[in-house]
């Protein structure tokens, strides 16, 4: 079949497996939004006069039966079709002859390509924001449910002064509250329109380019029609280090409760239906749920590297480097989603001992606690500490496990609610009900 840019040549064999290479596998991921943004496109070239009504109604039904195609999982990229924008048009000049080709008029399939990876980008964005919001939601509810639970916390793996449960769970749902503002600039960078920058240069076409803005839900568009084009592989940066942020605080709670839930610590333990066993040793319930989450985090954490390496020394402009992205960009957003499912559903079964600070080997985590109390006696805090480090050395310490902590975030005060209002605060910044409107309207 054709390419879009063919003239007579035929293209070798050879070059066009290595040049197509997983593309059309991504584009599927991108088919949708590839449509949307012909709708919006065309609708946008009729009011400037390059198509008529009677055109853009029978364009607009005919993409609005492939959108359905996609929806339905019928949507194919034809064996030797270059790519998803190749597809869409090549199924509307077979079903509307010469009208099918006019819909490429204004733009690129470099600009397509843009605009097709921001409408997925702020899809998946979504996703994982609902995800990483509900799990803050669960990691909430677990912290007051244990709240009155005490363990050691730990500096340089050393027991060193009492923590709970509640601080563990909190601590968790903060830290993704706080992952939340790097997914709202990502949120901000990715919301913003790049069509009608053509092949990088705009166009001599009176193309209205805050039109397609308004009709595709954008809350801006990438004004300078040559930063659109170096705006490609900069968007997927900026969002992978929001990814990123998400997925180091997972892997850090999934090492922690990998280590809890050893025999050593005993602080946490799973049911026998959530671990593998050993295929030589009979006793064993291995947390491999926690370890391949925090693996594939741990790769996560990578992502913006790869893509800077991809794109790092790259001047302005297109170049085919670009199309690598997609092949580790898109698949993160799946791999993410799972791993936050997951996390969520394990740490939501999971059985607490709530009996942990009663065992002898965690006594010395009381000593500052004793310090203070010495300290709120008059004994200077120096001399306090001093005299309590002589008992522990001489064997004479004996711990009070009546703690009474009440700063804000603390023990006896753990803010949950402020954490929650903090998250919602984020939330209420994000635009979704916007796009889904502008979607909405679209496939009226």
């Amino acid at each position: 079949m054709a390419k879009l840019w063919q003239k007579t040549a035929q293209l070798n064999s050879r070059i066009e497996r290595f040049t197509v290479g997983r593309d059309p596998e991504m584009d599927m991921y991108l088919a949708k939004y590839d449509v949307l943004g012909s709708m919006a496109h065309i609708t946008m070239l009729q009011s400037i006069g390059l198509l008529d009504k009677n055109e853009l109604e029978s364009l607009l039904a005919e993409l609005k039966h492939i959108y359905t195609l996609v929806e339905q999982g019928k949507f194919v990229i034809e064996p030797g079709v270059e790519d998803v924008h190749s597809q869409v048009e090549e199924l509307l000049t077979r079903t509307l002859g010469d009208m099918g080709k006019k819909i490429h008029s204004g733009r690129s399939r470099n600009d397509q390509v843009l605009l097709d990876m921001k409408l997925f980008t702020r899809a998946e964005l979504e996703k994982t924001v609902h995800l990483v919001s509900d799990f803050i939601d669960l990691l909430v509810s677990q912290s007051e449910k244990y709240k009155d639970v005490i363990i050691p916390g730990y500096t340089h793996l050393q027991v060193a002064m009492p923590s709970s449960f509640g601080l563990w769970f909190g601590a968790y749902a903060e830290s993704l509250a706080d992952d939340l503002q790097l997914m709202l600039a990502a949120w901000n960078v990715t919301n913003r329109n790049p069509l009608g920058s053509a092949a990088g240069y705009g166009s001599s076409f009176p193309l209205n380019r805050q039109m397609t803005t308004d009709l595709l839900g954008f809350d801006s568009m990438d004004y300078n029609v040559v930063y659109a084009q170096m705006g490609r592989g900069k968007m997927e940066r900026t969002v992978a280090y929001a990814l990123a942020g998400i997925a180091a605080t997972v892997s850090k709670m999934a090492f922690d409760a990998c280590m809890f839930t050893s025999q050593n610590f005993g602080f946490l333990k799973l049911a026998d239906e959530f671990t593998t066993g050993s295929s030589i040793m009979p006793h064993k319930k291995n947390p491999d749920v926690f370890e391949l989450t925090r693996s594939k985090c741990n790769k996560l954490q990578t992502l913006p590297q790869q893509i800077m390496a991809i794109t790092n020394n790259l001047p302005s402009g297109y170049f085919r480097d670009l199309q690598i992205i997609k092949e580790v960009f898109i698949p993160a957003f799946a791999e993410l989603d799972d791993c936050l499912e997951m996390a969520a559903y394990m740490l939501g079964a999971v059985q607490v001992n709530e009996h942990v600070s009663e065992d002898p080997k965690y006594d010395y985590m009381y000593s500052v606690e004793e310090v203070n109390r010495l300290v709120t006696q008059g004994v200077p805090f120096r001399d306090a500490y001093r005299q309590v480090g002589m008992a522990i050395e001489q064997g004479q310490f004996v711990p009070d496990r009546n703690i009474h902590h009440t700063h804000e975030g603390s023990i006896g005060n753990l803010c949950n609610d402020r954490i929650l209002a903090y998250r919602d605060e984020i939330l209420h910044k994000f635009t979704f009900d916007k796009v889904h409107k502008a979607e909405k309207d679209l496939l009226k």
